[in-house]
């Protein structure tokens, strides 16, 4: 938060890098420009629930070779506290598409927020079609990096957990909402300072 004429604003995006990494340690990707969504700016259910709000549009990312790339489409990212995966709403022309990722709850350091990514993803689509993606490779990487009894369970107890969400659409899906907050900080003195989108 930053102090103006002796009162806290609650309305200062804060700039932000997300990294994901994998159960070993390594790597997996990093966003490298992001925006925190002020606590004064939550949506009341967002804010009592803890869930912290991220805005990119056409950010850098970085994968784990090396090679960077510029992401396409506005998105608006949501990590809840203690839930062990994470969702994207992506901003498309045609609606808005969730990709959410089955991995660890976020720990945020200052300005980087890390998670482990748990390979498993789930996507809505914008006419409500849910896709189940990347089983093959989480079962992969459940023998390469040996996950521990508990971390499968954790990881089978997320993945039901968000298709409890998107069954029912609950928080944090809400397309009204991930566009309001994407256009409240489209507007912001912080997104024109730091115009690096078309």
């Amino acid at each position: 938060m930053e102090r103006i004429g002796g009162l806290i604003s609650t309305s200062i995006y804060e700039s932000c890098t997300i990294k994901s990494f994998k159960h070993n340690g390594s790597l997996h990707r990093m966003w490298l420009e992001n925006w925190k969504v002020p606590e004064g700016r939550l949506h009341p259910a967002h804010r009592d629930a803890g869930i912290m709000v991220y805005v990119n549009d056409h950010t850098p990312i970085r994968e784990a070779d090396g090679k960077e790339w510029i992401s396409r489409v506005p998105a608006v990212s949501f990590f809840l506290p203690g839930e062990w995966f994470n969702v994207v709403a992506l901003l498309e022309d045609r609606g808005v598409r969730y990709y959410c990722n089955v991995a660890s709850p976020p720990y945020r350091y200052n300005n980087v927020l890390t998670y482990i990514d748990y390979d498993l993803d789930v996507v809505l689509l914008p006419g409500g079609s849910v896709l189940d993606l990347d089983r093959d490779e989480y079962d992969k990487h459940k023998e390469e990096y040996r996950y521990s009894a508990s971390v499968r369970g954790q990881v089978e107890d997320g993945l039901r957990a968000l298709h409890e969400r998107v069954a029912t659409f609950g928080q944090p899906f809400g397309d009204e909402e991930a566009r309001r907050y994407y256009r409240e900080w489209r507007d912001s003195p912080q997104a024109k300072e730091n115009e690096s989108y078309p």
